[in-house]
Parts: C-alpha cells; structure tokens; sequence
C-alpha cells in the first residue's frame, strides 16, 4: 500500500480541496516558500523581531486556506470567485502593517493604543477573515465562541457592575488594537508556537512519511505479533502508536490504522464497534505520546516556560498508563469475544529491524538533541535531515527535489488548519487578559465549590470534578488546541489558586482537552473508526471510552494531591517508581470493572466489577489510606472471582 493511505496532518480540520493542474500548483509553490521562510527564521531570524515574523508567516498561510478550503462543503472542487478575493483581502489586510508608507513597520508599532480609523479597518477586515478561516476548516464551533468572547469585550460594561464578570467595556477600536496591533491577539502565543514549532513538525512528518516510514511501522506492528491470539488487536495498538509518532494526529491515525488493520480484526472475530473503539483509543494515543505529541503541548511549554523535552518527560508515564489501560482491555476482549489467531503472512519483525530499522533514528535523534539542550525548532530540523538523508537506503523511498518540494509543502498545508485555530485563540486571550475574564471565571469555579464544603481537600476535589466536566464540555465544541487554550486561562488560574503546581495543572488541562477526540457525542476519532469497521456510530464511541478510561482518571491524579506530580516525572526515582506501580494496579482494577474479566480465573460478576471501579478510583487518590483501601478492594474483587471457580474445582476432584 501506498505511505498516503497512513497519514494525515491534523485532527482540527475538515477536508480541503484536492487541487491540482496551475491552481495547486500555485498553492504548493506558496506553501513551499512558506516552509522556506520557517526553515529560515530557525537559524537566521528575522531582524525586526518574532512579531514580524508572525505578520509574514500569516500574510503566506491565511490566504491559502481561503483557496485550499471550501465556503460550504458541497461547494465546488475549484476556488471560486469570492474565494480568490477573499485571499487578495487576507494578503493585505496580514501585510498592512509592514506597508512601507506612514512610518512603515515601525509607525505602525508607535500607534499603539492610538490607532488610526485606517489601521481599525484593516484589522476588522483581517478579524473577519480569521473568523471565516476558522469556520471553513474548524466548523462553526469556534467562530461562535469568538463572537461571544468578542461581544462580551465590547458589552461587558453594560452589565450591572457588581457582577463578578463586569468589566469597564472596550471600544472596537481597543479590541482590534488587542488583536492586530500588540504581542497578543492574532500574533500572540498560540500563532508563535503553529510558526515555529508546530509546522516544523508537519514538515518533519511529511518528510517521515514520504521516506517510507509509515508502512515500515505498520508492517512492523504486524510482523510483531504475528503468532499470538492477541496478535490483530495488539498489532492495532502498536500500530497506532507506531504511526501516532508520524502524524500526531488522533483521527486520521484511526483512520489509517484502521485501514490497514480492520480486515485482520474481523477476521480475528472482532465486533465492529469493539473494533473501532480500540482503533480510536489507540489513535489518540497519538496525540498523548512522546516524542510527538499534539499541538497544545507546544503551547503548554511556551506558556510555562520549560523546554519541549521537560513536556515530553511529564507526558512518559501518563502514557505508559494509557497504553497499559488499552492492552489490558484488548486481552480481556480476546477472552469475552473468543477472538482467533490469524496467520499474518511471512513477515518478521527481525527482518524488518535489520533492513528498515533506521527509521527510528530520527526520533530517537530528536530526543538526543532536547536532551543536549538544543533547541526544539533546530531539533526537529536535524532530524529532518536525518530522515532525508536516510531515505536513500530504500530505493523506492528516496527523497528526489520533486519530492522533497512534495514534503515541505504538503507540511505547511497540513498546518493550515491549526494556524486558523491558533489565529482565532488569539482573540479568546486578548479579550480574557483585557477584562480580567480568566480570573473572574476562575473565583466563580472555585466559589461554587466552596459553597458546598469548607474543608479544602474536598474543595479541591469537587473544582477539578466540576474543570473536568466543563473542559469535556468545551472539546466537543472546539478542535483540541482551541480547547486547551480556553481551558487553560479560565480553569488553570482556579487550580493554580488552589495550590496546585502548574506543571499538573497544565497537564490536566491537556490532557482533557485531547481526550475529546473520544467524548461521546462528537468523539472525531470513533467516528473516522467507525467509518472503517462499519460499525454504529455512538456505540463505537462509547467503546473508545472504555478502551481510553485511565486517560480520563490519571489527569485527576496529577492534581489531587502532592504525589499526583511523581507520575509526572517530577520526584525522586523511588517516588516515581512506587507511584507508577500503585497507578498501573489501579489501571487493573479498571479494566476488571470496565472488562468484566479477571486474568486467570475468567468472567467478573457485577460486585466483582465495582470492587474494580472502587480500586481504580481509590489507588489513583495515590495517599496511604486511599491505596491500603484500594488494595483490600482490588483482592476482593480477584478473590470474588477466583473463589468460585477454586470451589468448582474442588468439587470436581472428590
């Protein structure tokens, strides 16, 4: 099978339009000089600073989604009229302020605060277009929350002043002057990081693809496990993961995996909604997995200022639980459903490390560099090379200028979306630092819990309950990286007050914003597996959440007490090897209430199953009484298991 049948870029888009002949050319040929400029602003940046960057890189990226995507998703296959307009509109309303008249760059820059009605117009002009981006490639979600989050700046003073959210009001001139004209707005932090981190990892991928190392981790996902019962579901998961470090993208690695992997999994005997619920867990696994992770995690280092490799170390046990969680629910599914061994073919995974092993070098070599303190951008560049210079070692992989145009361009397409999404955060932030709504938002949250308890323990319990809640609420309106954002500067200043450390509370707004992608009722992931498995929709979804469970519930450990941060990473090596081990036994404990199974005494009846839930919940708490009840729930739901088959047993040899 052809690379292209594994990949796909991002998970916060809609389809864009298959251009071709001078049209896509065109698109390319814009796209490839885009990927120039990002490849050189990592070693020579630009001299007028990050913001004219910024200015640039949209002035090349608005336009193209204008013609890359459709107004309405029946419209025609070729951009339209309107369209074209609507890209020469971007084009100068994004170049405006480097305009070599009036002071130039510069003059713009001395405006600030003191805008012109000119400068005003050229930046409604450019918030409409951000907005119409947003709506073409993201749905209307988003566009809906930025008008509101625009309404309530310009409105919010008419509200009555002792409301906690009230505000002095803005003018438009002061909301467009937040937007265009500061180092917040449109050029704040989320575009920054989709400048220069996020597309230099589509570039990457892009390039990973093409040199052949999709079908090598999926042929070497099959090749793996080959000879065991758990050999279709197994080969599903690694594959997901395996592939997840290409594309980082939940969605289409269901998709592709699921493509690839389906036929094994009926044959084996899957339900189609099982088999899909786990091609769903296990894509999302994409975006929750080192050493590429998805785009808010981007964003969670540059607001917290550590590194991408101090993220990465922050995300390694919570994925080992999630997978951990996903296999464990595939053995107990290969018992419940009498799955089949199959016969795979010849392959052999040795055969395929010897001779397409390589592949993993640019990963690991990305690794190296973060840990050598090299930055991020250049990491990733180098690594790049690497995967180019390695392509050549497969003669129907190698990466000739045609190919290498392919890449570089179809990386800065595969970004579209996101700096649409990134663009439009923009606003959200701008308007919640202007009016202080973050903080407001943040002492309803926490005042709301306090209503119901004094004592501070449980205070903190019920504002996380009632954060985890609200952040599933919000992805399954808005794409992931929009989700993160928003939750992050209304329900990260309520943890954060509460004495929770950023790097967890961080995390947990991540990690809730990702595992959107398997919320029922919009979970994306399930749906682009159940279009594969033929299964039904909702069920296949309520499938994935079950597969994808211990990623709801570790997050909550992170915050509730102070060893929630050693399954961070952050402690001594003891601290995080114990509380490792207390969190997998309480990721056992939810595959038995989840699965209805117990390994090596067979079905779990109900009380079995809720001694499960309760060890699960209990060991995560990660303090000494809630794991000492944990552990006497977690044996008595084996022993409930195990007593009546060790009494038949006995029966049966008197």
């Amino acid at each position: 099978m052809g690379d292209d049948q594994y990949i796909a870029y991002d998970d916060e888009e809609r389809p864009a339009r298959d251009l071709t002949g001078r049209i896509g050319l065109g698109v390319s040929i814009v796209a490839f000089l885009v990927a120039l400029l990002v490849l050189w602003q990592v070693f020579r940046p630009l001299a007028r600073g990050s913001q004219f960057y910024l200015i640039i890189f949209l002035a090349g990226t608005l336009p193209l989604i204008f013609l890359a995507y459709r107004a309405r998703p029946r419209s025609t296959a070729r951009p339209t009229l309107p369209d074209w307009l609507l890209a020469g509109a971007a084009l100068i309303a994004c170049l405006y302020p480097v305009n070599p008249f009036r002071g130039g760059y510069d003059g713009f820059l001395d405006r600030q605060s003191l805008l012109e009605p000119v400068d005003v117009l050229f930046g409604a002009v450019l918030l409409v277009l951000v907005i119409e981006a947003c709506r073409r490639t993201t749905g209307l979600a988003l566009p809906i929350v930025c008008l509101a989050f625009l309404a309530y700046g310009y409105y919010g003073g008419l509200l009555p002043q002792d409301w906690p959210i009230a505000h002095a009001g803005l003018d438009f001139a002061q909301i467009v002057d937040a937007l265009y004209n500061s180092g917040s707005g449109f050029y704040g932090t989320p575009l920054d990081v989709a400048a220069t981190y996020i597309v230099l990892f589509t570039i990457y991928g892009a390039v990973l693809d093409l040199s052949g190392a999709s079908r090598f981790f999926v042929d070497l996902s099959v090749a793996a496990f080959r000879k065991s019962r758990s050999a279709a579901g197994r080969t599903a998961v690694a594959a997901g993961f395996l592939l997840g470090t290409v594309s980082g993208s939940g969605t289409a690695t269901a998709v592709s995996v699921g493509a690839v992997t389906w036929p094994m999994l009926r044959r084996a005997g899957y339900p189609a909604e099982q088999a899909g619920g786990m091609l769903a867990a296990a894509g999302v696994g994409a975006i929750l997995s080192p050493p590429t992770l998805g785009a808010a995690a981007f964003i969670v280092a540059e607001y917290l200022d550590v590194s991408y490799l101090t993220v990465l170390g922050w995300a390694t046990v919570p994925t080992l639980l999630y997978y951990l969680g996903i296999l464990l629910a595939v053995e107990i599914d290969v018992r419940r459903f009498g799955v089949r061994a199959l016969s795979v073919g010849d392959l052999r995974a040795s055969r395929l490390l010897l001779r397409f092993g390589y592949h993993f070098s640019s990963l690991i070599l990305i690794v190296v560099l973060l840990a050598l303190d090299v930055s991020a951008q250049r990491a990733v560049v180098y690594a790049t090379l690497a995967a180019f210079l390695l392509s050549f070692l497969d003669r129907r992989a190698w990466l000739t200028p045609r190919r290498i145009f392919e890449a570089l361009s179809a990386g800065v397409r595969g970004v579209l979306p996101v700096v649409a999404v990134c663009a439009a955060a923009g606003i959200i932030t701008a308007v919640t630092t202007k009016t202080g709504l973050g903080a407001q938002l943040a002492s309803l949250l926490v005042s709301g819990a306090r209503a119901i308890t004094a004592n501070p323990a449980a205070v903190l319990a019920l504002t996380v309950v009632l954060a985890a809640v609200a952040l599933a609420i919000l992805g399954l309106a808005v794409p992931v990286t929009a989700s993160f954002i928003i939750g992050w500067v209304i329900i990260g200043p309520a943890l954060l007050g509460l004495g929770v450390p950023a790097p967890a509370a961080a995390m947990f707004v991540f990690y809730y914003s990702v595992l959107s992608e398997v919320t029922p009722p919009t979970a994306l992931a399930a749906v682009g597996a159940s279009a594969i498995t033929g299964g039904r929709t909702v069920p296949t979804m309520w499938q994935a959440l079950k597969y994808a469970l211990p990623a709801f519930l570790a997050p909550i450990a992170f915050v509730l007490t102070d060893a929630g941060s050693y399954l961070l990473g952050r402690g001594s090596f003891v601290d995080i090897l114990w509380a490792t081990a207390v969190a997998m036994l309480a990721v056992a404990g939810l595959a038995i209430a989840t699965g209805g199974w117990v390994f090596g005494f067979g079905a779990a009846g109900t009380p079995a199953r809720v001694l499960g839930g309760a060890a699960g919940l209990l060991l995560l708490y990660l303090s000494p009484v809630a794991i000492t009840l944990g552990l006497v729930a977690l044996a008595g739901a084996v022993l409930l298991t195990a007593l009546p088959k060790i009494t038949s047993t006995e029966a049966g040899t008197l």
